[in-house]
């Protein structure tokens, strides 16, 4: 460390919905133990810091404070049903005074002034409070590069694709799936022409795209107004951090990163511990996993879980649980509470012997187990390679945000995985997804693939790997 590092004091802005918080601690965290001399305040609202702190298995460094901030909403407010955006909404309205009054008090506390604001990159209003402070920008990208590129290039993409589609939503793929458009360039369907026109993202569609990015909806609601500043405030930063390993991605991809931007810096996956530790002893598993594991046969177990925002409509529900139901493959579902009455009736005590449903899973532990065979998933950054470390093939039904991207890598690029039939849940799709994967044939070549991605994977997190290098670099960029 320098001397003045004696003097730094680093403001860790979260994002506080989805996965976003985790890696983000992670980091924080890594960074306290390797710059002991530098202050590191974490805001973030105190039902994700809650929910962060209480799980966390380790106590934070000494030199790293957390504080709550104001997440915006009203005192007595009742959410609007069926409406997931109000609460992201809220938070994003009043993020910019809460996160300044929370710096305020931490500046009082320690007698350090901000010297650098580390931030998730969807907070783009960090650039100017950055600025106003004298103090460097450090965003932190958590999914998945390819997604990093799109919003790069979003003008671009919304002019080809208006150039492709004429504009509108005709084509688009919607929630429910299979709604891709009735034209076609060439006998290929404008939804899937790929993506030649961003480096990088040749082997993506125009489908798996978000669908403000082709509408050019980038003002409807704040976080579309944020999402569509990335392209043009990110190059600002002194550094952008990636959530990801560099031996991972195209070489072009991330050469026109590079180009522009500062910096850009893979410090590997924040979630996970590389090489794998030994899993914990079953009987410590208080959900009741891992002993229930422990009763089935090996890579016989599908594992199902959506992650922590993302859910499918309820008609899928229903065509996924009566495709495991008829499979009668042994299952385990990570499924809140509220989602059990969209369930077919009867269906829990029919399953009662064949399957486990729990409201919470402790996934890595679950998918490094023995007895998984398939899991079937929304395609999240971070849940793919738990998958990919677990050795697990994936049944893959993307949802929102990177999904489709991640999807389309695991399928595509990785055959590690098969995307769900017609993109939605139906009984027989499903049932013909799970025989594929689960097959003797097709699952054994699967699992030899995703072997060969976790050992890439291990070697990169290695101390010859980029992301070791990128790490230290990091260290003096928020350090000096």
């Amino acid at each position: 460390m320098t001397q003045s590092s004696q003097d730094q004091h680093v403001a860790v802005l979260a994002f506080p919905l989805g996965c976003h918080p985790w890696p983000l601690l992670n980091l924080a965290c890594k960074l306290a133990c390797a710059a002991p001399n530098v202050r590191f305040s974490f805001f973030n609202t105190p039902k994700s810091n809650s929910k962060l702190f209480s799980t966390s298995q380790a106590e934070p460094p000494q030199n790293l404070k957390a504080y709550d901030v104001a997440d915006g909403v009203p005192e007595g407010h009742v959410f609007t049903p069926g409406n997931p955006v109000e609460e992201l909404e809220l938070f994003l309205n009043a993020a910019p005074e809460s996160f300044r009054n929370g710096m305020d008090m931490a500046v009082a506390e320690t007698g350090r002034e901000i010297s650098c604001l580390l931030t998730d990159a969807f907070l783009v209003f960090a650039s100017e409070m950055a600025l106003d402070m004298h103090a460097k920008w450090v965003p932190f990208w958590v999914p998945a590069p390819h997604s990093l590129s799109a919003h790069m290039y979003s003008d671009l993409i919304y002019e080809t694709y208006t150039n492709v589609c004429g504009g509108g939503e005709d084509g688009i793929n919607t929630s429910d799936g299979d709604n891709y458009g009735t034209g076609t360039l060439g006998g290929i369907k404008p939804i899937d022409k790929t993506l030649d026109v961003i480096p990088g993202l040749s082997i993506m569609r125009f489908r798996d795209l978000p669908q403000q990015l082709l509408l050019g909806d980038f003002n409807s609601s704040l976080f579309s107004s944020a999402l569509y500043r990335i392209g043009a405030v990110l190059p600002q930063a002194s550094a952008v951090i990636m959530n990801s390993f560099q031996e991972l991605n195209p070489a072009t991809l991330t050469d026109d990163l590079k180009s522009k931007f500062q910096n850009l810096l893979y410090v590997g996956f924040l979630t996970l511990t590389l090489p794998p530790p030994p899993p914990p002893p079953s009987h410590s598993d208080a959900t009741g996993c891992l002993p229930w594991l422990d009763d089935q046969k090996p890579t016989s177990v599908a594992y199902i879980s959506f992650g922590t925002v993302s859910a499918v409509p309820p008609h899928e529900f229903v065509a996924l649980a009566e495709a495991l139901e008829a499979s009668h493959v042994p299952f385990l579902w990570s499924l809140r509470d509220n989602f059990k009455e969209i369930l077919p009736t009867g269906f829990l005590q029919r399953t009662r012997t064949q399957g486990k449903i729990v409201p919470w899973a402790p996934q890595a532990h679950v998918l490094a187990h023995k007895a998984v065979g398939v899991y079937v998933t929304h395609c999240g950054y971070n849940s793919v390679f738990e998958s990919v470390v677990g050795e697990v093939p994936m049944i893959c039904r993307p949802i929102l945000g990177d999904n489709m991207f991640n999807g389309r890598m695991v399928e595509d690029v990785w055959g590690i995985g098969v995307g769900v039939e017609g993109g939605v849940f139906t009984k027989n799709g499903m049932l013909k997804s799970l025989e594929v994967v689960l097959g003797e044939e097709h699952g054994k070549r699967m699992r030899e693939k995703i072997r060969d991605i976790k050992d890439l994977v291990v070697k990169a997190a290695g101390p010859t790997g980029i992301a070791s290098k990128d790490f230290n670099t990091l260290v003096e960029v928020i350090s000096k």
